[in-house]
């Protein structure tokens, strides 16, 4: 068929006018023009603004709604209240991806061990070295949970010690990527913890060496030792994985759902 012909038979999508107008308040939103907690104007005020209908803006809500930018409360005379596009909820969408696609625990944990140590070697660095802050504000909270005894409160912070890490390259995108990464990986940690519960004592012995590992790679990072720091890492996530991904661990499909 000549081209001209195939061009004129393709179908051509005019967007609805509850799509323009949820893409015109989208774009307020990411650029920051509206942001979390602003209030949009009432209902009546938009739609004389706008020239449109009720049942096109409410449409636009809907679109908007669905995608958590915003939050309507049903009979206020107030407008729907604006909210920053959530990590939170693309990790939630990009584990229904990974869910619906098989993919399994030690996947998970692979993916960990392919972004951290190169994350470390960033950071030991001079180019990477002088962001250790935050790391030192997570490393000091869990050692003092473990001086209080509190051995659980320690794991669920494990999570938070593998984001400042990350967190601390300044490096946005890789940061937004392991966010997805570790909420999987808190979800099915803390199941783990439940099908095999242990002792307080071995929680104790197991929180203390977790502690000390996350101490010295801090070290080694400052030190600007970054062959010592990138090998002790990788040793540490290897070990961290035999347990996470254990025989019968790892071949668990990653749960999305609450």
């Amino acid at each position: 068929m000549p081209l001209g012909e195939t061009s004129v038979s393709q179908r051509i999508h005019v967007p609805k006018t509850s799509e323009i107008v949820a893409d015109k308040i989208r774009a307020q939103i990411v650029r920051g023009e509206l942001t979390e907690g602003d209030t949009l104007p009432p209902e009546g005020q938009l739609m004389d603004s706008l020239g449109i209908s009720r049942p096109t803006l409410r449409e636009a809500f809907r679109i908007l709604e669905a995608e958590g930018l915003i939050s309507v409360v049903r009979g206020s005379r107030t407008g729907a209240k604006v909210h920053k596009p959530s990590v939170e909820l693309v990790s939630r969408y990009a584990g229904y991806v990974l869910e619906s696609q098989g993919t399994t625990i030690a996947d998970l944990y692979q993916a960990r061990l392919a972004i951290e140590p190169s994350v470390v070697r960033w950071l030991a660095t001079d180019k990477g070295r002088g962001s250790m802050r935050g790391i030192h504000d997570v490393v000091g909270r869990m050692e003092a949970l473990i001086n209080a005894g509190k051995y659980d409160d320690f794991v669920d912070m494990v999570e938070d010690f593998h984001h400042s890490l990350v967190s601390a390259t300044g490096l946005k995108t890789l940061t937004f990527l392991n966010r997805m990464l570790l909420s999987l990986a808190d979800k099915h940690q803390r199941g783990y913890q439940k099908r095999h519960p242990h002792s307080v004592e071995f929680r104790a012995k197991s929180s203390r060496a977790g502690l000390k590992s996350y101490q010295k790679v801090v070290g080694l990072i400052e030190a600007g030792d970054v062959e010592g720091a990138v090998a002790h890492w990788r040793l540490h996530l290897n070990n961290a994985n035999a347990t996470w991904a254990s025989e019968g661990e790892g071949q668990r499909v990653v749960e999305s759902l609450d």
